[in-house]
């Protein structure tokens, strides 16, 4: 068991996948599922790192690819350094582990594989982050108030409206009944504050 985990081919994997969970959880926030399965894979690589010998160049490498991953997140139109970022991860990553002479510990052809695939999905799944970024939205909620829609549901400490042609949870002081006009008075988050239309 300890040959198998103190192996530079399953580290290297370990730390790639953890990377990856890293950036998943900086592109979707909030949800704790890429948040806890990062920080448990890295401590688990960052455990087998400890335990192995090291190319401290390769380190360097790896960790100066964060900055620019986040600039690359922050702002829009920056691709190179999106680029950069993912070879040195790549790198840095496939000579973290120290081989015979320059050469890697890993397997060339595992490096090949998982870097070709890797670039691809975090190139892919950056890039579509970017341009969703930099979407305007098609309409603005605060506008909603004043408008007049009506009642889907029975309305009053929860409830559905239809406003704008769309659908939105609503409440009210007063209950309202089931397909009557109402007017949204207020929005906290996505419910609706609505009254009844006399």
């Amino acid at each position: 068991m300890e040959t198998f985990f103190f192996n530079p081919n399953v580290a290297y994997l370990m730390l790639v996948a953890g990377f990856l969970l890293a950036i998943l959880a900086l592109l979707s926030p909030g949800t704790g599922v890429f948040e806890a399965a990062a920080l448990l894979t890295l401590l688990l690589a960052g455990w087998e790192v400890y335990h192995m010998p090291i190319n401290l160049w390769a380190l360097i490498i790896l960790l100066g690819g964060v900055f620019p991953f986040l600039l690359a997140l922050r702002k829009s139109q920056r691709l190179v350094y999106l680029g950069y970022s993912i070879a040195t991860l790549m790198i840095g990553s496939a000579f973290l582990f120290k081989g015979e002479g320059w050469k890697p510990a890993v397997n060339p052809l595992l490096t090949l594989v998982v870097s070709t695939l890797t670039s691809g999905f975090l190139w892919l799944v950056a890039t579509k982050t970017l341009e969703t970024a930099q979407l305007e939205l098609e309409h603005d909620p605060a506008r909603l108030i004043g408008a007049i829609g009506e009642t889907k549901t029975e309305v009053f400490q929860e409830g559905s409206v239809q406003v704008g042609g769309e659908l939105w949870s609503a409440r009210s002081t007063q209950p309202v009944p089931k397909g009557k006009p109402v007017r949204v008075v207020s929005r906290e988050g996505l419910i609706l504050e609505v009254e009844l239309v006399l």
